[in-house]
């Protein structure tokens, strides 16, 4: 009897054991318009594979990023911060008061060790998760100096500017050249027998636009000039290669408990005349840039819904990762738990912020600040700033054709998704109410 109660006390006393962790795998699709699905409506695009998946996720078809430029975005991704908190607030970084960038080796290196260092004191989702047991790998799009110093047990991206370190070199390669690096990291997570996180960020749809050749004579074949039957070609091929990653999960027989989070870092325009982007898109803080469906998957879990009109932003992923894993979110993540749609519809805003391409001084938030957005219900208000606005990068300008000087617009983009109608001067309560709500998340004299 003393030795059953013994047991019984030593059971009693274990801890609980808890439910087997799942594994995550955040995708990052790289240059894509929020319109380039066809289960969005894109009336020539296919993307059959993310149609599929979006039948079996929570779907949020007015998701926003917080900057329409690669760099901030995926920075805020990482770390659940705003850009004005993180403070990367552009992809390169200008000599002062000249166009030239700031090199990465040199003389230059310390000033961009001083911007990774600063980004390494935010407590990003690699961290959190490999102090919570995971296997943690990094591939594709990657700025932030060697993946392994915030926090990835795993990298493809070595980081050394001398030899072509930037944002992500050789990771880079990762569905353009297939999985082989997802693969061998899946067979060490198992044989480890430990929860994994992948960062899945390739170089897909962007730029090289250089698809495989029957895709490209697919879209060819339905009309379409070369450069415009190029991208959307680039698009179904990074469609595919989605499939190549969620067949693995499945082969493996880790499909079930995997959470499966999709979002893009910007939009895309693509130009009809050249292989660049047009204006409204990329480097703008017009829907084109900065809106993305945000989708998550959980079998079993996260019961699947297509929702159109609840307002989600990137900022949500790492606090909806970490809070799923069950890891304690950081107090500086003000993100939503995006499972949490009561919570999303009572916030009901979401807020932005767009540099120039580079940034002009490191230890300045403000001073490559063009503009300042917010999506309140059907409402989305932008505020620049007159002297950066509209500052060209590579012959391209975020600024507005129809608003060169920077005046406030207001859109209902519900209404009017594409932004054609500035309503700011008919509605003077409106801009008024939305510009206290931006100055209340932040205003540009903050440091």
């Amino acid at each position: 009897m003393k030795r059953f109660l013994c047991l019984l006390v030593s059971l009693v006393c274990l801890p609980a054991v808890a439910e087997e962790r799942p594994n995550v795998v955040l995708i990052l699709s790289d240059d894509q318009s929020w319109t380039d699905y066809s289960f969005l409506g894109h009336k020539v695009i296919e993307t059959p594979v993310l149609d599929q998946f979006t039948k079996e996720s929570l779907t949020y078809t007015r998701g926003y990023v917080t900057s329409p430029l690669c760099r901030p975005s995926l920075a805020s991704i990482f770390s659940g911060l705003h850009t004005p908190v993180h403070g990367i607030t552009g992809n390169d970084l200008r000599v002062a008061g000249k166009k030239a960038k700031v090199p990465r080796t040199g003389a230059g290196a310390a000033t961009h060790e001083q911007i990774y260092a600063a980004f390494e004191k935010n407590e990003g989702l690699a961290r959190l998760l490999t102090k919570a047991g995971y296997l943690t790998l990094q591939t594709g799009k990657w700025w932030e100096g060697t993946p392994q110093r915030h926090g990835f047990t795993h990298a493809m991206t070595h980081a050394d500017p001398k030899r072509g370190g930037r944002h992500g070199d050789e990771g880079l390669k990762i569905s353009r050249t297939g999985i082989k690096p997802i693969q061998n990291f899946l067979d060490e997570a198992a044989k480890e027998k430990k929860p994994f996180f992948i960062w899945h960020a390739p170089f897909l749809p962007h730029t090289p636009h250089n698809p495989p050749k029957e895709l490209y004579d697919k879209y060819l074949a339905k009309g379409e000039g070369k450069f415009v039957a190029r991208y959307y070609a680039m698009v179904e091929w990074f469609d595919q290669t989605c499939g190549e990653v969620f067949s693995e999960l499945e082969k493996r027989g880790v499909a079930d408990n995997t959470i499966i989070i999709y979002v893009t870092d910007n939009g895309w325009i693509q130009s009809d005349d050249s292989g660049r982007y047009a204006p409204l898109s990329k480097q703008a803080p017009y829907e084109m840039g900065v809106r993305t469906p945000i989708m998550v998957k959980w079998a079993g879990k996260i019961a699947p819904k297509m929702d159109k009109d609840t307002l989600v932003s990137s900022v949500d992923i790492a606090p909806t990762i970490l809070k799923a894993v069950g890891v304690e979110v950081p107090k500086a993540m003000t993100g939503i738990d995006l499972r949490d749609t009561d919570a999303l519809k009572k916030r009901n805003v979401v807020f932005g912020f767009d540099g120039n391409h580079d940034m002009f001084d490191v230890n300045d938030r403000t001073a490559n600040m063009e503009s300042r957005y917010i999506v309140r219900g059907d409402w989305k208000l932008l505020l620049h700033d007159k002297e950066n606005y509209g500052l060209p990068y590579a012959g391209k300008s975020a600024a507005h054709p129809d608003n060169p000087e920077g005046k406030t617009e207001l859109y209902n983009v519900m209404t009017d998704p594409h932004e054609k109608k500035n309503l700011a001067e008919a509605n003077p309560e409106k801009v008024a109410e939305l510009t206290k709500v931006l100055n209340a998340w932040w205003q540009p004299d903050e440091k």
